[in-house]
């Protein structure tokens, strides 16, 4: 993949059709309605496929998550861009049901990438998940005693990765999830019963506080098209700050070559604006050439599924 030429979809940037779309999503009825739909697509997908939704999570074990949120201790300043209705929630990820609903809304999601195959929603996570594990297994560092998965949400993507390196290897694995939502991190903690992940940290990617020199491998995974470009790059700064020589940072997100997003039907690619605020930033967004120059080395691009893409970046 050439990381010079930034292939985006036409609506998305400042191309007269997403011009068009943004100027329909900032009125309020069409914003709500779009919201509302966006959030019905999903519903629809997961009760179609055998996704609990309503009932993912019984009000006990909601009473429960609830407790675990004042454990977590750290008082944050969050940043503007996280405060924004978000994924048809008006509190963004910072609310109960944002956090209750993030795992059906995940499996949901991966069903989506491949729509023609007849899979079980738990065939599309494996697929979705292992195609990125199997990148990180041919391209990435050898040894890996050290992760940090940052954007972890409710703790999928970390407790895969985990196991998938402890499976992997014969030394131990430290992970760390780090994730800006108390809500998010307390579902993680909760669905983490056997305690195998190190830390679930409450703590902004920008400046994680977190020692310098301490990860073999950081991961962000479906995070970055969510982010504004300053944010972005901020995050990398610190991610190339905490990586250890020879470290690795390894990106999956959409791919803004891909066929298949940028020939998304009108009504889906109007969903997808009018519920992540930063998507003309992500998609023209020269993600390679940003890593480059903030000091990064060995990047490389590819395609890990239909929709997405993986990027491996070193620290010398």
């Amino acid at each position: 993949m050439n990381s010079s030429t930034i292939e985006k979809p036409r609506w998305a940037g400042e191309d007269w059709l997403s011009k068009i779309l943004n100027v329909l999503i900032a009125t309020k009825p069409i914003y709500n309605l779009m919201k509302l739909q966006a959030r019905k697509v999903l519903i629809k997908t997961a009760e179609k496929n055998g996704i609990a939704w309503l009932n993912n999570l019984t009000p006990q074990e909601q009473e429960t998550i609830k407790a675990i949120k004042p454990s977590l201790k750290e008082e944050l300043t969050y940043p503007d861009y996280y405060q924004q209705p978000f994924h048809a929630y008006e509190e963004g990820n910072l609310c109960w049901q944002a956090a209750f609903e993030a795992e059906p809304a995940t499996y949901s999601m991966a069903l989506r990438v491949w729509p023609q195959e007849d899979l079980s929603w738990q065939e599309a996570q494996t697929r979705l998940r292992s195609s990125f594990h199997k990148i990180l297994d041919q391209q990435g560092p050898q040894s890996v005693n050290n992760i940090l998965d940052i954007g972890c949400s409710v703790g999928i993507s970390t407790r895969e990765l985990h196991d998938f390196y402890a499976q992997r290897q014969d030394t131990s694995v430290q992970t760390i999830g780090l994730d800006l939502s108390p809500h998010m991190l307390s579902v993680a903690k909760f669905r983490d019963a056997q305690h195998n992940i190190h830390r679930w940290m409450h703590a902004p990617a920008e400046n994680t506080g977190l020692e310098a020199n301490t990860f073999d491998l950081i991961t962000l995974q479906f995070v970055i098209h969510e982010l504004p470009q300053a944010a972005t790059q901020q995050i990398f700064q610190e991610q190339l700050r905490l990586l250890k020589s020879g470290g690795c940072l390894a990106i999956v997100d959409n791919n803004p070559q891909s066929k298949v997003i940028q020939n998304l039907p009108p009504a889906l690619f109007t969903l997808m604006k009018s519920t992540e605020p930063w998507t003309d930033e992500y998609y023209t967004l020269d993600v390679e050439a940003l890593l480059e120059k903030i000091g990064f080395s060995k990047i490389s691009t590819q395609e890990s599924d239909p929709r997405h893409r993986t990027i491996l970046a070193f620290k010398q």
